[in-house]
């Protein structure tokens, strides 16, 4: 006659530890990504954001043939970067041109806005991901989140990788 075996039910120790560590791996990535995409969602949103502004800028300015005055600036020749808020222009813009004004980006910190002195040229920023603005942003293609997105009598001349300006 033999001994009757024990029957195994469940899963070992280490069993349980690898799929947990292998569990554990696949949410680092997923959330590494998630933030990613997040952010990207947030650029994207932004950068709308400002063209819709530059319509409501370039309209005002084919009407009243000058730009909204800003608080005093001077980027092409004569513009410098926006410091002040989107707010200073809200009044010009909306609802006549605008019916709603995006005053804050993808983050939540305020657009900023500039023209020169002559209302020939304006710059629209968002800050970034970080919030704040750059003294001497490197104009062109960015590949950090962090970085300011800048339109220039609506063109981009600062931009995350893979938009075109």
């Amino acid at each position: 006659m033999s001994v009757p075996t024990r029957q195994r039910r469940g899963f070992t120790l280490i069993e349980m530890l690898v799929v947990s560590a292998i569990i554990g791996i696949l949410v680092a990535m997923a959330a590494s990504n998630m933030r990613s995409v997040m952010n990207r969602s947030r650029q994207k949103r932004s950068m709308a954001d400002m063209r819709t502004l530059a319509l409501g800028v370039d309209a005002f300015a084919t009407d009243q043939n000058r730009f909204p005055a800003a608080a005093g600036y001077v980027l092409p020749s004569g513009l410098s970067l926006p410091t002040a808020t989107i707010c200073t222009i809200l009044p010009a813009i909306s609802p006549t041109y605008l019916r709603s004004v995006p005053l804050v980006d993808g983050w939540s910190s305020w657009f900023t806005y500039a023209t020169d002195g002559a209302n020939a040229n304006y710059a629209i920023r968002s800050n970034g991901a970080d919030g704040l603005p750059e003294a001497s942003p490197p104009f062109g293609e960015t590949h950090a989140f962090a970085a300011d997105i800048i339109l220039v009598n609506g063109s981009f001349v600062q931009y995350p990788d893979g938009f075109q300006k």
